[in-house]
C-alpha cells in the first residue's frame, strides 16, 4: 500500500490533475491499496475542508478498483472524529488513524481516543504507530486490547522493531492484520509474520515495491531480499530529510509532479539533492 503524496501547485494549493495521474500511475503498476493524506501526504498542514476534498477526490477516481484507506489521525480526539466520519461519509475503505501527537497522551488515554472514534464512527479502522514523530508510542499490549474493538482491524506499525510482531500476533485475533511502516525493515517484517506495509518508498518504485512484498507474503526470503536490495539506499535516503521532503523531490525529478510542498517543510536542500538522486540510480529509477 502506497503512502501516498499529495501533489501541490506554486501557490500551495492542491494539485488534483497530478493526484490523478498519481492515481492511476499506482493502479497501473499493481499497488493494492492507496492511503490517502496519511504523514506522507501532508495531512498535518491541510485544513480541514482540503484534507476531505482530497479523500473524496482519490475515491472518486479509483473508482473502487483498489482499496482505498483515508488518514483520519489527529491530536484531537473530536477532530479525528470529524475526518473520519468525513472519510466514511466520501466511501473509503478504511481510516489509518496516528496517535495523537504532540499531546503525549497515556496508554489509558491513547485507547480511550481510539476506542471512541471507534464506537462513534462504524468504519475498518487501522492504528499507527510512529513514536519518532508523534512522541508517544503504542505499547503493543494497548494494540491488543483495542483489537477486541470489532471496527479496529488492524495496525501500522512504524517503530522498526521487530520484535513486536510477535508480540502482538499473540495477542490478537488471527483476522487482525499487522502492517510495517518502516520501508527499510519491511521484509523482515513480513517474513516474521505480518501481512504487508505501508510504504513511502512506493511512491517512486511502486511495481518493484509490489513484487518484494509479494515474494515474501508467499514466503519467497531470497526472492524478497534479493530485490529489496536494490531499494536499500533509496529506503534510508528518503529520509534524509522529514518526510515527504525526499519522495516529493524524487517524483518531481520522475517528472510525476511540481516540485511544490507547503509551508513549514521546504523543498529537498541543494546538499541532499545529490544523495536521493544516487539511492534513486541505485533503484534504476534515475
Amino acid at each position: 500500500m502506497v503512502a501516498l503524496v499529495t501533489p501541490m501547485l506554486e501557490d500551495e494549493s492542491v494539485d488534483f490533475d497530478s493526484l490523478a495521474k498519481l492515481i492511476e500511475f499506482h493502479i497501473d503498476a499493481g499497488t493494492d491499496a492507496i492511503v490517502a493524506v496519511g504523514t506522507t501526504g501532508e495531512s498535518a498542514t491541510l485544513n480541514m475542508r482540503e484534507h476531505c476534498e482530497v479523500v473524496r477526490f482519490v475515491v472518486e477516481k479509483v473508482n473502487k478498483r483498489i482499496p482505498v484507506i483515508a488518514g483520519t489521525g489527529a491530536n484531537s480526539t473530536s477532530e479525528a472524529i470529524e475526518l473520519t466520519q468525513c472519510a466514511k461519509e466520501a466511501g473509503a475503505d478504511a481510516c489509518l488513524l496516528v496517535s495523537p501527537y504532540y499531546n503525549k497522551p497515556t496508554q489509558e488515554g491513547l485507547f480511550l481516543h481510539h476506542q471512541k472514534i471507534a464506537e462513534t464512527v462504524d468504519i475498518p479502522q487501522i492504528l499507527y504507530n510512529v513514536p519518532g514523530r508523534t512522541a508517544v508510542d503504542m505499547l503493543p499490549e494497548t494494540v491488543i486490547r483495542l483489537s477486541k474493538i470489532k471496527n479496529i482491524v488492524g495496525v501500522k506499525e512504524a517503530t522498526g522493531d521487530l520484535s513486536r510482531v510477535a508480540k502482538i500476533k499473540a495477542g490478537v485475533s488471527d483476522d487482525f492484520d499487522l502492517y510495517t511502516g518502516d520501508d527499510a525493515t519491511a521484509v523482515e517484517f513480513i517474513l516474521a509474520g505480518g501481512h504487508g506495509g505501508i510504504s513511502v518508498t512506493a511512491n517512486v518504485t511502486p511495481s518493484l515495491c509490489h513484487a518484494i512484498y509479494k515474494a515474501a507474503l508467499e514466503g519467497d526470503e531470497n526472492e524478497a531480499r534479493r530485490l529489496d536490495a536494490s531499494l536499500t539506499a533509496l529506503h534510508k535516503d528518503l529520509f534524509v530529510e522529514s518526510n515527504p521532503i525526499p519522495v516529493k523531490w524524487a517524483l518531481a525529478e520522475m517528472g510525476l509532479i511540481g516540485l511544490a510542498i507547503r509551508l513549514p517543510l521546504t523543498v529537498l536542500s541543494t546538499n541532499a539533492q545529490p544523495v536521493v538522486k544516487s539511492a534513486m540510480q541505485k533503484a534504476g529509477i534515475a
